[in-house]
């Protein structure tokens, strides 16, 4: 007998207990940068030093982070379900969990690719190169002879795995939602491609913006709120 589907969309607040500093919440890394300056593809041609360095910070934070109690409740799933990982976190954190499955909307902070090599809408994954958590400055090339920029999708690009991520949610007898305010769009509209008769689990401390009577609300961080949902599943 197959497995039930479970697709499970995470955000910041999944790696928040992490140590990672979350984008939008009080203290988050949108008040301490300005999110045009590093996060859009406008602020990448202004000043590519600048963006390169605040993705070399980032690197190094993740080098030494470790996976929280929530990033392993969501890998131990698998035991039972077939579990779909649409993340639009660029950490790893995941992967060190043990998830198998994991689509990242957003890149990958790990990797690099040409700062040409986006060809319509998509990028082309051979040109895609793993840096783990090497620095990479200005002056560094691709093998094609381009600077290389962080394999992020920055604001007012396209989001490539947008439609992967549909798909999934629409194969799911079960979506997750986790550490995400549901305000990033296309990520926030994920949900509404769930099945009418799929059950939608939102786990977030905070008040999200969507009303469907398909969704239970969780209002706890990611761990505290994944023991709750292990429990509801059990039921």
């Amino acid at each position: 007998m197959a497995k039930k589907r479970i697709a499970v969309l995470t955000g910041a607040g999944v790696s928040a207990e992490s140590g990672f500093a979350t984008f939008r919440d009080t203290g988050g890394l949108w008040e301490q940068y300005n999110v045009n300056d590093v996060a859009s593809i406008e602020g990448w041609y202004r000043n590519r030093e600048l963006v390169l360095r605040f993705y070399n910070d980032r690197r190094r934070q993740l080098r030494d982070a470790r996976p929280n109690a929530a990033h392993l409740a969501i890998a131990g799933l698998e035991k039972d379900y077939r579990v779909d990982v649409i993340t639009q976190n660029v950490d790893n954190l995941h992967e060190k969990a043990g998830s198998t499955r994991v689509l990242h909307l957003h890149g990958e902070l790990t990797k690099v690719r040409p700062e040409n090599g986006l060809y319509d809408d998509t990028y082309r994954t051979d040109e895609v190169i793993d840096v783990g958590f090497e620095d990479v400055n200005l002056g560094d090339l691709a093998p094609n002879g381009q600077q290389l920029r962080p394999h992020i999708v920055f604001f007012g690009e396209a989001v490539p795995n947008i439609e992967k991520a549909i798909d999934l949610v629409s194969a799911a007898d079960i979506l997750l939602i986790v550490g995400t305010s549901l305000q990033v769009y296309p990520a926030a509209g994920l949900y509404r491609y769930a099945r009418f008769d799929t059950p939608i689990y939102i786990i977030d401390p905070q008040d999200v913006p969507v009303h469907d009577k398909r969704i239970t609300h969780i209002r706890e961080v990611a761990t505290k709120g994944m023991e709750t949902f292990l429990k509801m599943l059990e039921k």
